[in-house]
């Protein structure tokens, strides 16, 4: 444990974060700005904890950067605290309303007994029966990033209205070691990501180009992928692929008709662009509605009428060109 110790005091210094049991943004956090808690488990080899590591540095990086507050689990020797019982004395912790986002990252090993899908803390493991329980009260923004294997039954669990949930599999019988974590985390910082050039990355974009750069390490080894990542955010726990994506909408349509997701997931940003930064926070809020009426209204295309979907939709983009008219002559 002293050796993961050692490599974490390197990785958050060379990534310029303070290395302890809590991680804060340098100064006073913005009002409405996100949390960020990122859980690294039990590492089990050597070279998974150096991976964990350098993802939780990366988290830490682009949190800071963006201004969040940051609290790292799972980062001091394993005798100096219970992990189960501080992530859940945290999240009970944290406001229940509010505007500011409540990222949860959970980063390094999970398993599915057929049953029962957890993540391997150390010490007692964390199902996903029982961190649906501890998030149930919140009412605010949420994202949950399960980065691990048998991590699908998570997203079934905690999918929920204003919530994204991202897991690396389709399925808990994906028993192996997954590789979304390493470019999820490294996408969400970086502008290359920026797939509609909004001046910044979203949840969404960096959920996509981490799925790229997971099914890559497989084409690259040609072998077998053995992880398939969703990201549910409309709440009905189905999950949509990043292979039914093109740009950051959702073109392939689910046989049973079940609606798409991503339209959340754009939203959640932790490094924001100088543009959205200036937004007041009420003209966000009605711009938010506006884009998620568009989105519904898109899903809903195939079974109106062409006149009544374009007349429709042509109220609603008149309302966004205004909002962001107006927010344009205030700045």
């Amino acid at each position: 444990m002293e050796g993961n110790a050692m490599n974490l005091r390197s990785l958050l210094g060379f990534y310029g974060i303070f290395f302890g049991l809590t991680f804060s943004a340098l100064g006073a956090a913005l009002p409405g700005a996100p949390t960020v808690l990122v859980v690294v488990g039990a590492p089990g080899e050597p070279e998974f904890g150096t991976n964990f590591l350098q993802q939780a540095a990366l988290w830490m990086q682009t949190a800071e950067r963006g201004g969040a507050t940051v609290v790292g689990f799972g980062l001091q020797p394993e005798s100096a605290t219970n992990d189960l019982e501080q992530l859940k004395s945290h999240i009970h912790s944290e406001p229940l309303d509010g505007p500011g986002e409540l990222w949860l990252v959970l980063i390094g090993h999970g398993t599915f007994d057929g049953k029962e899908a957890r993540f391997n803390l150390r010490g007692p493991d964390v199902s996903a029966a029982e961190l649906a329980a501890w998030l149930k009260p919140l009412r605010r923004p949420l994202a949950v990033i399960n980065t691990t294997a048998s991590s699908a039954p998570f997203l079934n669990a905690l999918s929920g209205t204003n919530r994204v949930v991202i897991t690396a599999t389709r399925s808990g019988s994906e028993q192996n070691v997954t590789r979304l974590g390493l470019p999820l985390a490294v996408a969400l910082g970086d502008p290359s990501a920026d797939l509609d050039h909004d001046g910044q990355t979203s949840l969404l974009e960096a959920f996509l180009a981490g799925s790229r750069g997971a099914m890559e390490f497989y084409q690259t080894a040609s072998r077998l992928a053995t992880e398939h990542a969703l990201l549910d955010d409309n709440g009905d726990g189905l999950g949509t692929p990043a292979d039914w994506f093109r740009g950051v909408r959702a073109t392939k349509q689910a046989r049973d008709g079940a609606s798409l997701d991503g339209a959340t997931a754009r939203r959640f940003t932790l490094i924001q662009s100088p543009a959205e930064q200036a937004l007041d926070p009420a003209v966000r809020a009605r711009r938010d509605g506006l884009e998620r009426a568009v989105e519904s209204l898109r899903a809903r295309k195939a079974a109106m009428p062409a006149d009544d979907y374009y007349r429709a939709l042509e109220t609603l983009l008149l309302d966004l060109a205004q909002v962001y008219g107006a927010a344009e002559v205030n700045r």
